[in-house]
C-alpha cells in the first residue's frame, strides 16, 4: 500500500531535532523525499535551551535514509533569505520537485516584557516571523511549478491567545497566522493550502531542561522534570503535561495530504485543551 504523501517532495526547516526531524521522519515513512534545513548553531537571545547541533541535523538525515528516502539537508539561516533560496532550489534540482512546505523553524525565550531588549526582540521577530515568510517566498514558486501543494506553518497556541513574559514570541506566533491567512487567498488560484498548526508545549528540548523548569518553579534548588510536569498540566484541559513531536507531525501529515485537499486557512490547534481552558 503506498503512503500517504507517496513520491512528494517535502521542504522542512528546522530539522535537525525535536518537531522538525519528527515532521522529516513521519513524512518519508509516507512516501515523501525532504529537503531540511537548520540552523544547526546557537541563537546569541535564547539561553534557555541548547542549541541544534550539525550532528543533530546528520542524525536527520540518517534516521530518513534508513527509510529508504532520499533527504537533501542544508545548514541555513531561515533569516538570509537568500542562503534559504539556494537550499530549496539545490533541493528541488536534486530531487525533482516540490509539493509541501513545513515552515518550522523557531525559537523559544521567556522574558517579562519590561525586562526585553530590543535586541532579543528584533532577534524572535526575524526568525519566527520573517523567517517564515523567507521560507514561504523560496518555496511558492517551486509550488507554482508543481501544479499547487500544502503549507503549514508552525504557529503556536501564543499564536491564539496572550501568554504572559513571552510578548517578542507571542507577536510573532500570531504574526504567523497573518502571513497563514494572506497566502492561503492570495495563492488559492494556483491550488496551493495553507494553514497553520498551533501545538500546546511539546516535550522536546524547548521545554525539557533545567533552566525551562526553574522558571516554573523558581523556590525549588533542583528543577526537574518531574516536579515541572503538573505545572505544565495545569495549563491543558486534557490530564497532561505536554504532548509529543509526532502528535504534532501527525496533525500535519493529514493537513498536507490528500484527506485534506478542501482544508485551507485553518488555525489548528493541537494543544491538549489549552487554547479553550
Amino acid at each position: 500500500m503506498s503512503g500517504r504523501v507517496e513520491g512528494k517532495v517535502a521542504f522542512i526547516t528546522g530539522a535537525a531535532r525535536s518537531q522538525g526531524r519528527s515532521h522529516a521522519v513521519r513524512l518519508a515513512q509516507e512516501g515523501a523525499d525532504i529537503i531540511a534545513v537548520d540552523l544547526a548553531g546557537p541563537v546569541e537571545s535564547i539561553q534557555m535551551y541548547p542549541p541544534a547541533t550539525e550532528d543533530d541535523l546528520a542524525e536527520t538525515v540518517r534516521q530518513v535514509e534508513a527509510l529508504d528516502r532520499r533527504i537533501v539537508a542544508t545548514k541555513a539561516d531561515v533569516r538570509d533569505s537568500g542562503v534559504l533560496k539556494a537550499a530549496v532550489d539545490e533541493g528541488v534540482a536534486q530531487l525533482g520537485r516540490l509539493d509541501i512546505v513545513l515552515a518550522n523553524a523557531g525559537v523559544f525565550e521567556i522574558q517579562p516584557a519590561l525586562e526585553l531588549t530590543d535586541d532579543a526582540w528584533r532577534e524572535m521577530i526575524d526568525i519566527n516571523l520573517t523567517g517564515v515568510w523567507n521560507t514561504c517566498k523560496a518555496a511558492l514558486p517551486h509550488l507554482i511549478d508543481s501544479g499547487g501543494g500544502a503549507m503549514v506553518l508552525t504557529s503556536s497556541t501564543a499564536g491564539l491567545k496572550g501568554t504572559p513574559n513571552t510578548i517578542h514570541y507571542t507577536a510573532a506566533k500570531h504574526g504567523v497566522v497573518g502571513i497563514m491567512r494572506t497566502l492561503a487567498n492570495e495563492f488559492a488560484q494556483h491550488s496551493i493550502r495553507v494553514n497553520t498548526v498551533h501545538p500546546t508545549g511539546v516535550d522536546t528540548v524547548m521545554i525539557q531542561n533545567p533552566k525551562t523548569w526553574g522558571l516554573f518553579n523558581p523556590e525549588d534548588p533542583s528543577p526537574s522534570r518531574e516536579a515541572a510536569a503538573p505545572v505544565f498540566q495545569s495549563t491543558n484541559a486534557l490530564p497532561v503535561p505536554w504532548v509529543e513531536p509526532v502528535d504534532i507531525s501527525n496533525a500535519i501529515l493529514f493537513l498536507v495530504s490528500d484527506e485534506a485537499r478542501y482544508i485551507t486557512g485553518v488555525t489548528l490547534p493541537v494543544d491538549a485543551g489549552y487554547t479553550v481552558k
